[in-house]
């Protein structure tokens, strides 16, 4: 918080931006680096945490070129298709939903674990599925995986990094997402030439292989610092934040900033202590977020499961998943060139992603969001002209297919440069400590019904509105999104997790707020240089 009316002298003046500290028992004052080095502990554990996104990225880059040889093998119909493509976001919905209760009961590293386990077996039975129903039962234990690893791995890499590059390390699972998406594209490649019956199985099967080091290199990690607070471990979580933090300063203010959360005592120096329990458990968390919530909490519900919301309901899986449809509708009709072209998909989503890791602490969130948002929705009406004027001329334009083409790439690389990384940024960082872990839950679980929903109807959609009119649709929906996070969403960059309560609740006139809270902070700075 920016006012710390309980915090012992060491304690008081510390932000979690470059600023002043004041040293017990001295009227001096230490100044803290403006630009702090990048501390390589916190970037490495949240790299191996992170590494769980792989899973949902592999699966999506490889189903789009998998389906192709499935529905030729077990001669299934399209919307069939849908529902193999599309329900393990569905499914990952009880994932999501179990997640949140599971990481505060067994801690965020062994959830990560338990994540790779359960993708590990749904790989597993995919890769060796007879029929269509066993590998639907495949889908359905893979989700469950998925559900878990997209909620836990942006919490984690929230919870342990320092407020100077908490954007950068917890935009990485999205990165991860995309180079397992890369990753899918490839191996759909690298099997097209194998037999039907095989090529399609090595594909899903192999999907086990990163379950098994991911598993093996989260044991490596720490266990997050806030878990441990909530679990009378100040002692650990001293230790974990000491090696987490820019400096000595920031983790003290970084512990006595959980501490007061977590109903402990500032002044508490044991390593050991007893944490006040909420009678009802995880109760008071749901109502907290849905039946009694304060006009805060419900500003940060609705700005961290709309961004969640609109994240996917642009159409962005739709574009990833089906691109071999939409290169095939633009005219590219040999599979393998089909493939070759979603390659070029993979990589753009890839680079552009690394791109968006080192701007997001430097430009902040609303930028980002603002220019990926409104590039994407260009970039979604071009594809959608461009697939119109193919789909009513009968001779090949070349101009067309090469609009449909870059219109694709573009589309993918504004959504990799802000919707797709700062969606989990924002929505891990903005929620209480408190409801931190339910409340990134229900965004995941909006997101992936959102996907399912999408992936499950866009071919019927396409058939019914054309696929031109499908482009259409999410470019309208593209517009919709802009307003909304224009209006609706502040700018969180720099600050602390436990500050984030105070920039909301004021809803649309969030930008009064946000000079206020400036104007206190610049008002207790002089106040102290005095």
């Amino acid at each position: 918080m920016s006012d710390h009316p309980k915090l012992p002298p060491e304690f008081r003046d510390v932000t979690g931006e470059p600023g002043k500290v004041n040293k017990p028992d001295s009227s001096s004052t230490l100044v803290l680096p403006k630009n702090p080095k990048r501390n390589k502990y916190a970037l490495a554990i949240s790299i191996l945490a992170s590494m769980t996104s792989v899973l949902l990225g592999y699966d999506t880059g490889v189903m789009s070129g998998a389906t192709i040889y499935i529905k030729r093998d077990l001669k299934i119909s399209d919307v069939q298709i849908e529902l193999l493509v599309g329900t393990i976001n569905i499914y990952s919905l009880v994932g999501a939903a179990m997640a949140g209760r599971t990481s505060d009961w067994i801690g965020r590293r062994y959830t990560i674990i338990f994540a790779s386990a359960i993708f590990f077996a749904g790989a597993i039975i995919m890769g060796v599925a007879t029929n269509y129903a066993f590998l639907m039962v495949g889908r359905f234990v893979a989700g469950i995986g998925v559900g878990y690893a997209l909620m836990i791995a942006p919490v984690y890499a929230a919870e342990v990094a320092p407020a100077s590059c908490r954007g950068f390390l917890t935009s990485f699972p999205e990165v991860f997402i995309n180079f397992g998406v890369l990753l899918g594209y490839i191996s759909n490649l690298a099997f097209s030439k194998c037999s039907l019956t095989l090529g399609w199985r090595l594909m899903l099967g192999v999907g086990a292989v990163p379950s098994i080091f991911l598993a093996i290199g989260v044991l490596a990690m720490p266990e997050s610092p806030r878990w441990l607070v909530l679990q009378g471990r100040l002692g650990d979580a001293r230790k974990v934040l000491d090696r987490t933090s820019d400096s000595p300063e920031e983790a003290q203010l970084r512990l006595a900033d959980i501490k007061e959360a977590a109903g402990i005592p500032i002044t508490c120096t044991d390593d050991i202590v007893s944490v006040p329990k909420r009678e009802s458990g995880g109760h008071d968390v749901w109502k907290d977020l849905f039946l009694h919530p304060t006009p805060a909490v419900l500003h940060i519900l609705i700005a961290g499961v709309g961004i969640h919301l609109f994240q996917q309901a642009s159409g962005i899986d739709a574009v990833v998943m089906y691109s071999p449809r939409i290169y095939e509708k633009a005219g590219i009709k040999d599979d393998f060139h089909k493939l070759l072209a979603t390659i070029a998909v993979g990589v753009s989503k890839t680079l552009f992603i690394l791109i968006a890791t080192f701007l997001v602490d430097r430009l902040g969130r609303r930028l980002l969001l603002l220019t990926s948002c409104g590039g994407m929705t260009i970039s979604l009406f071009c594809l959608g002209t461009g697939l119109t004027i193919i789909d009513r001329n009968k001779e090949k334009l070349t101009w067309a297919v090469a609009l449909c083409i870059i219109s694709t790439l573009s589309c993918v690389a504004f959504f990799s440069i802000g919707m797709g990384p700062i969606a989990w940024v924002y929505s891990s960082e903005i929620f209480p400590l408190r409801l931190r872990a339910q409340g990134c839950s229900m965004g995941v679980a909006v997101n992936r019904f959102t996907s399912g929903v999408l992936l499950m109807t866009f071919i019927s959609l396409y058939e019914a509105i054309t696929i031109g009119g499908a482009f259409f649709l999410f470019t309208a929906i593209g517009a919709v999104a802009w307003t909304f996070f224009f209006t609706l969403l502040p700018e969180t960059k720099g600050r602390t997790l436990e500050e984030m309560e105070e920039l909301f609740g004021t809803f649309f006139r969030w930008r009064s707020t946000s000079r206020e809270l400036k104007r206190k902070k610049m008002g207790e700075s002089k106040v102290d240089d005095a």
